[in-house]
């Protein structure tokens, strides 16, 4: 306040002290002019200035930092510069919650928060299912589980998916599920043909073999759970039904007929 020439003293830091210890971060002061006995009391006694912000399961890094730079009021270049700055791996980084965010905060801090949410979250479940943390395992796990998530009609299916996804690669089958290429900005495009015939990311798995190696995005509990422990099954195909759930099948007859039954 002295710095920007606005009149305080001896007398403003006794009642400062008298009302309590200012908050640490961002609060919301209730309205733009306030008596400086009412500013000292808000800095002490005033709510945090928050903002909302929701990843659902399954949304990509690239549509989440779209997301914050609109409701935050943010620049997106400077968010994608901190998430590339401080993030372990290029997707699925982030644990899909609700977040209460800091109105006012800056990209670089923004980043370091969420990163620092969801990698102590992360380490408390692979500590929860493995007994430790090893960051390059954790991360294969997160992007079969975000081939899970992208492929799953709901939560149930997941295990199951997740075992067609083991069974293809362990007969050295290409994956070949559209779910993959919904990377980064095409996280709501529809896949066509031509797009998987001229794509040539590391997320196309009709081109490349097993899992990608980076996830395709960020992902539930309920995916990691599935691709640490798939269903047992022979199941090698699954087509989506009229009802919107999946059909699963071991043979490749079965799954045409599936189709057939499923485009009519």
């Amino acid at each position: 306040m002295q710095s920007k020439n606005l009149d305080v003293g001896k007398l403003d830091s006794i009642l400062l002290r008298f009302f309590g210890s200012p908050q640490s971060g961002w609060v919301d002061m209730g309205s733009t002019v306030n008596t400086k006995a009412d500013f000292l009391y808000k800095l002490t006694h005033a709510k945090a200035a928050l903002q909302n912000v929701t990843l659902i399961p399954g949304e990509t890094t690239y549509v989440f930092l779209d997301q914050l730079a609109k409701n935050l009021n943010l620049d997106r270049k400077k968010l994608q510069e901190a998430y590339d700055k401080y993030a372990p791996i290029a997707e699925g980084a982030f644990v899909p919650n609700t977040y209460s965010l800091p109105v006012g905060i800056s990209e670089d801090q923004l980043m370091k928060l969420l990163l620092k949410i969801s990698g102590k979250k992360m380490r408390e479940l692979s500590y929860k299912f493995f007994g430790s943390y090893n960051e390059k395992k954790w991360f294969h796990y997160v992007a079969v589980a975000s081939v899970i998530q992208k492929e799953s009609a709901n939560v149930k299916e997941m295990p199951l998916v997740s075992s067609v996804i083991y069974n293809r690669i362990k007969k050295r089958m290409k994956l070949q599920m559209d779910g993959t290429l919904n990377y980064g900005k095409y996280s709501h495009t529809k896949i066509t043909s031509k797009r998987i015939k001229n794509d040539n990311s590391i997320y196309n798995t009709y081109k490349k073999s097993g899992v990608p190696t980076v996830p395709v995005c960020n992902v539930s509990l309920e995916a990691i759970q599935a691709a640490i422990f798939p269903a047992k099954t022979d199941y090698l195909y699954f087509m989506k039904s009229k009802n919107g759930t999946h059909d699963f099948t071991c043979n490749y007859s079965t799954h045409l007929r599936n189709i057939r039954r499923a485009t009519k």
